[in-house]
């Protein structure tokens, strides 16, 4: 019994021990926005649903502001399968007529949107659920031309064009969790869908947000090491973002997370990082811990550190 007790101590010190470690991050970080962009496997495993939104709430409570930027391109993919509208894509962006858009906006602001707002509101946070429709958040142009200036015709895809601060200045001063769908408006009221990352950068950018986080299905930015084994970047800057694009080391879908990213912190957002939503309480874990997990993206040059994935 007597080493049951000193067993159960110790395991209450360590408790004590963590929340002592968060302290300086705490303190640090009280008052500051933080945009996390949630996708990938922490919106679909059920368990990573209520994790996620449990690290989401204690942010807030401990005076950090949080905004949610939320995808959801596999439900709009299986809501127009079950439509028997075809799902076509161009550049790496979702084709979207009219009927389309009709869907993405069904789907993004009035499903899953409200799901993320109601399982915040089971943890007890105040969450409100809001697209860039409401209050003109984001207003946008319609995209006509690809990244080499050839001219693109792929719908209601929308190039932002302004984020209107106020709207989310507003709910986080009064204690809310703003959620936003990546669903954009043009100069005539249309409807535009847009790329989540590119919403949780372009809202962390016009914020000058403390941190981007977005939430990804990979560990982070991997290279090999001297031994040819898998390692995790833990910082990068631009000149090694762009020498491992150059390389082929950062490819496929990896770069314009990255450049996204670097694109944030070089406007004024102080960190920008990419980290595995399958990792539970992921968000904790890098904000409150020495050590993190993830890549971390800086404007500055850092010491080059890795870690075993």
């Amino acid at each position: 019994m007597q080493n049951l007790k000193v067993n159960e101590m110790q395991g209450i010190i360590a408790k004590a021990e963590i929340l002592i470690e968060a302290l300086p991050y705490i303190q640090s970080f009280s008052g500051k926005t933080v945009v996390i962009k949630y996708g990938g496997n922490a919106m679909i495993d059920e368990e990573l649903k209520h994790r996620v939104m449990n690290d989401v709430t204690l942010l807030k409570y401990i005076g950090i502001n949080p905004i949610l930027v939320h995808g959801g391109g596999p439900e709009i993919n299986s809501m127009l399968d079950r439509l028997s509208i075809r799902s076509k894509f161009q550049n790496g962006l979702r084709v979207t007529d009219a009927q389309t858009m009709t869907v993405a906006q069904m789907v993004l602001a009035g499903k899953t949107n409200k799901e993320i707002v109601a399982l915040l509101g089971q943890k007890g946070a105040q969450a409100i659920g809001i697209c860039g429709i409401d209050g003109r958040l984001i207003e946008c142009q319609r995209i006509t031309t690809d990244e080499q200036g050839q001219p693109l015709d792929i719908g209601f895809v929308g190039h932002i064009t302004r984020i209107n601060t106020s709207v989310l200045e507003t709910l986080t001063a009064n204690g809310f969790i703003p959620v936003v769908a990546p669903i954009g408006v043009g100069a005539a009221g249309e409807s535009y869908n847009i790329n989540a990352d590119t919403v949780a950068g372009e809202i962390a950018a016009a914020l000058k947000a403390e941190k981007l986080m977005t939430l990804t299905d990979v560990e982070g930015v991997i290279i090999k090491n001297e031994k040819g084994e898998d390692v995790v970047v833990s910082t990068l800057n631009e000149k090694e973002i762009n020498d491992l694009i150059a390389r082929g080391i950062i490819s496929g879908g990896m770069i314009p997370k990255v450049l996204g990213c670097l694109d944030t912190v070089q406007r004024g957002v102080r960190r920008a990082h990419i980290i595995d939503g399958r990792i539970p309480h992921c968000l904790l874990l890098e904000i409150f811990t020495n050590k993190g997990i993830g890549t971390m993206i800086t404007h500055e040059p850092q010491t080059h550190q890795t870690q075993n994935p």
